[in-house]
Parts: structure tokens; C-alpha cells; sequence
């Protein structure tokens, strides 16, 4: 048996452990997961999302105390007061487009045939969730999953150890058999090995790259359908016409929010040379106002990161792109204490060579480079194995739309950054995964399509 352990990023303690179930035990977990699903697909659709947006209510009833134990868990900043609006704003659109997007497609009726396409459950969906964002990742998957009929199985990250009970005890208490919701700790060793028995419809995985190269090799054979949102390295373009104070204020947000630990964060920014220096001193500035410190203490804007061995990659891409030649602009805050607490970094003379432009930082750090125009925007921006995101900075429309058009990438901003539209489509290509949540699709995602083919007989 494994113990899972949370260690505060704020001192060190040791803020929760969980014992993980023997692999017999998740077994028969899941069995009994899998023999509750088909009477909970029988309620009506508007029951089920009635009962889902009761278990999102119950998590908002929590938010006093939920917002101060995800400080203690991962490090953001209380002044931020926590995630339920995102959480609900998706929760409750899902709910909201239900119909509409589950709804049968009529294909023909007449005297001879009816021809239907039906959107069913896949049966049983695992949900893995990260630690960054831990109430609202899961809710992407989670609210639609089980307004669509599916069971859901939810393992949530050892550094957010208490987010999937707090979902399950909510979602329960509104009325969600436990059997069809069921949280649960286990080894990554016994997930593979479930994945790999097919005991599993359907797997939502938001994490790293390395973790979701991990789930296609235990999934491999078994032709279970996967859903997957890994890493990124999400750019912005600001270009000669753009809202200076706009672009630095939104980018240096993105940028710096949540300690930089955000799957669409921005990572590089690329700024027309015409407004590379006037750019880059709203930028610098901005990153000076920061205070760096306890997340518990309302006065904090950026709190620590989620573990030292994060911080300390991060350290290390910022050390290796100066010894390169890269320029770091901001000075050590004094909160910066060698561990989790990280000083912020803006770094200009990089390039494509460096660590620091190329691999994924998830942390408080940004390379900034002046580019001659679009035609080099693009090749670097898409100079990048990740494809989640990208930013640009313009008052032409129908210039970004072209340029959006040559991006590799799964969403395309406008004059804004850092934000998931639950009303589109979230997804990426490239090592960023494959599959999408959200909107309609997401819907599309988490059932599959059966088809009737009705021959009618006379008499």
C-alpha cells in the first residue's frame, strides 16, 4: 500500500495523507461504479443536471473554507478568493446546452424507415485531475460526463488531496448516488493497471506530457477513448497597432497568475521592434509591483509555488538562458527564499535555443523577443512543440483571423489571454494532447454515436 502526502508549499508541513486502495479493492470500486451506470442514464436528462448544479452549489456553500486550504495545498494567494465562478460559470453552461447538444439527430421518418443517430454514455469515465487548477479542471469533465449519463470514477493529484473528496461529500449530498460519483486514492501503477483491463469507458487526463504518454501506453489495445490536455507553451504577439498598456497589463497577468502554474499561461512573448521597448517597460514594471509571500496573507500576489522541485526547474531555465546571454530584469524579491518561494523573471536576448523558449516552464518566468512582423511571429510561434493557445495584440480583426488561421494551435485570443470560454471548444494539438471539453463537443467527447436504422412493416 502507498501513502499519498500533501506538503505545503507555504513551510513544509504535511497538510493531509491518504491511504491508496490495493488494486483488488479499486477493482471492485469501479465494478460497482460501472453497475450503478445504466439506472442513473435512465433518469431524465434535466434530473441529472439538476443534481450536478446542486453538487456545484454545495462546493460554493465550502468556498470560505475551500479557498484557504488551497492555499495551504498549492500556494495561491487567498486575495484571489478561489475558483467557484470559473467552476460554476462551467458547470452551469454544460447544463444549460445539454439538450441541445445530446439531443437525437433526426436523419428521416417516413412510411418505409426511421433513421436516427442517438448520442449514448460511454459508460464509466475516469477523471484524472491536476493540481493547478483543481476545482475547475475537474469540473470540465466531470459536470458534463455526468450529465450525459456516464458513472464517474475521480483521482485527483496527491498535491490537491482533499479536492476530490470535497467533490464527491458535495455531490453526494445534493443527491448524485455515491456508487455513480466515486473519488478515489490510488497508485499510479494500479491506475495503469485498470486502464490497461479495460475497465474503463472513457479517460480525461489533464497533466503533464510524460503523464499522458503514460495513459496511451496502459491504454494501448484496448481502444479506450482518451481525452488528454497536456503541457504548453502558449505565446503572445503584440503587434504595432496594439493597446500597449492593454497587452502588458493581460500578459504579464497571464504570465505571472497562479505563480505561472496555468495550462494556457504565457510563456514567450513576441513584440513588434517598433514597440519591443515601450513594451517591455510597462512589462518590467508591472513584475516589480509583485509581492512575493505567504499566500495566506491578503497583501500577497504571488504566493509560492506548488513544490520546491517545480521552483527549482524553473531556477534552472532561468540560470541556464543567462548564462546563454539572456538579460533578467527583475531582482530577487526578498520573500525569495532558494525554495518554493521564486522571485518572478522577465528575460529578454533569448532565443529558440534556450530551455527557457522551448520547453514548458510552469512557472513565474517570461521571455520576450522583438520580431520584424508577422511572417516571423508566426514561424516562432509556432516554432514549438505544444499547441494549446496563443495571444494577439491587435485592433484588426480580420488580421488576427489570418494569422490565427497559420497557428498551430487548439484556441486563438484576441486582445486577451488566459481564459476558458466554456462556450468553445478547449483543446490543442501537437504535444498538447488530443480531444476537447467543453461547449458542444465536449459533450460529443464524453457519449458516442448510435445509430437506428427502423424498418417499418405494414400490415
Amino acid at each position: 500500500m502507498t501513502v499519498l502526502t500533501c506538503i505545503s508549499p507555504i513551510d513544509g508541513s504535511v497538510v493531509a495523507t491518504r491511504d491508496t486502495l490495493p488494486v483488488d479493492a479499486a477493482r471492485a470500486l469501479v465494478a460497482r461504479t460501472r453497475a450503478a451506470q445504466a439506472a442513473w442514464a435512465a433518469r431524465p436528462l434535466q434530473e441529472r443536471a439538476r443534481l450536478v448544479m446542486a453538487g456545484v452549489a454545495a462546493i460554493g456553500a465550502m468556498n470560505d473554507e475551500i479557498v484557504p486550504e488551497l492555499a495551504r495545498m498549492m500556494g495561491r494567494p487567498v486575495r484571489y478568493g478561489g475558483e467557484f465562478r470559473g467552476f460554476e460559470e462551467r458547470a452551469g453552461y454544460m447544463a444549460g446546452i445539454a439538450a441541445d447538444a445530446l439531443a437525437d439527430i433526426e436523419i428521416g421518418d417516413d412510411a418505409s424507415f426511421r433513421r436516427i443517430i442517438k448520442r449514448v454514455p460511454h459508460g464509466v469515465v475516469l477523471v484524472v485531475a491536476p493540481w493547478n487548477y483543481p476545482y475547475m479542471t475537474a469540473i470540465n469533465a466531470l459536470a458534463p460526463a455526468l450529465i450525459a449519463g456516464n458513472a464517474v470514477v475521480l483521482k485527483h493529484a496527491t498535491q490537491t488531496l482533499l479536492v476530490g473528496e470535497r467533490l464527491a461529500a458535495a455531490f453526494h449530498a445534493a443527491g448524485v448516488p455515491e456508487a455513480v460519483f466515486q473519488n478515489v486514492f490510488v497508485s499510479h501503477d494500479t491506475i495503469g493497471t485498470l486502464i490497461g483491463e479495460r475497465a474503463f469507458d472513457f479517460v480525461n487526463f489533464t497533466g503533464s506530457v510524460g503523464g499522458g504518454k503514460a495513459i496511451e501506453t496502459a491504454a494501448a489495445g484496448t481502444f479506450t477513448a482518451l481525452g488528454l490536455e497536456l503541457g504548453g507553451k502558449d505565446p503572445g504577439y503584440v503587434m504595432e497597432d496594439a493597446d500597449l498598456d492593454a497587452a502588458a497589463d493581460t500578459l504579464i497577468d497571464g504570465a505571472m497568475f497562479n505563480s505561472g502554474q496555468c495550462c494556457c499561461g504565457i510563456e514567450r512573448i513576441y513584440v513588434h521592434e517598433s514597440r519591443f521597448d515601450a513594451f517591455l517597460e510597462k512589462a518590467v514594471a508591472i513584475v516589480r509591483g509583485t509581492r512575493l509571500g505567504d499566500p495566506l496573507d491578503p497583501e500577497t500576489t504571488i504566493g509560492p509555488m506548488a513544490h520546491v522541485r517545480f521552483a527549482q526547474t524553473v531556477r534552472q531555465q532561468i540560470d541556464a538562458a543567462v548564462a546563454a546571454g539572456a538579460t533578467a530584469h527583475i531582482e530577487t524579491l526578498p520573500g525569495d527564499d532558494g525554495g518554493a518561494y521564486l522571485s518572478p523573471q522577465i528575460l529578454t536576448d533569448v532565443t529558440h535555443d534556450m530551455a527557457v523558449m522551448r520547453e514548458e516552464s510552469f512557472g513565474p518566468v517570461v521571455g520576450i523577443m522583438p520580431v520584424s512582423g508577422d511572417e516571423e511571429a508566426i514561424r516562432l510561434m509556432n516554432d514549438s512543440r505544444y499547441g494549446l493557445t496563443a495571444s494577439l495584440w491587435t485592433a484588426d480583426i480580420d488580421r488576427a483571423t489570418r494569422i490565427g488561421d497559420r497557428i498551430e494551435t487548439g484556441t486563438v485570443f484576441m486582445n486577451r489571454a488566459d481564459y476558458l470560454d466554456p462556450s468553445l471548444c478547449w483543446t490543442g494539438c501537437k504535444d498538447t494532447g488530443r480531444g476537447g471539453s467543453l461547449s458542444a463537443i465536449g459533450y460529443h467527447n464524453l457519449t458516442r454515436p448510435k445509430s437506428y436504422h427502423l424498418k417499418k412493416t405494414t400490415r
